[in-house]
């Protein structure tokens, strides 16, 4: 099973604010209790609550839409961990987010 999303690297800049979604149908249908982790990948440091200061995702169908990533550093890359339940199991994928400028 691969946990990185299809899409692969997503490109911000620092000023942008954007909501990403994820359609959760290739591991599991109707997810719930969506949550979101996000690390700097230049320290490894856990920075959720500067990069989404407002962490509620949702769930629409088989969508998982996250909280505005914001606030992100010039020239680092970050790692956006979602974990969502389905069928009584726990799934987790990934998606990386590089802010050049």
């Amino acid at each position: 099973m691969i946990l990185e999303v299809a899409e692969g690297i997503q490109y911000q800049t620092s000023d942008e604010q954007i909501a990403y979604s994820i359609t959760t149908t290739n591991w599991a249908s109707t997810p719930g209790s969506p949550a979101a982790v996000a690390y700097d990948e230049v320290d490894n440091s856990v920075v959720t609550s500067t990069v989404f200061p407002v962490n509620s995702p949702s769930v629409n169908g088989d969508v998982i839409t996250l909280s505005l990533l914001r606030a992100l550093t010039k020239r680092h890359t970050y790692r956006i961990e979602v974990q969502f339940t389905s069928g009584g199991n726990t799934w987790e994928c990934y998606f990386r987010v590089s802010c050049p400028i």
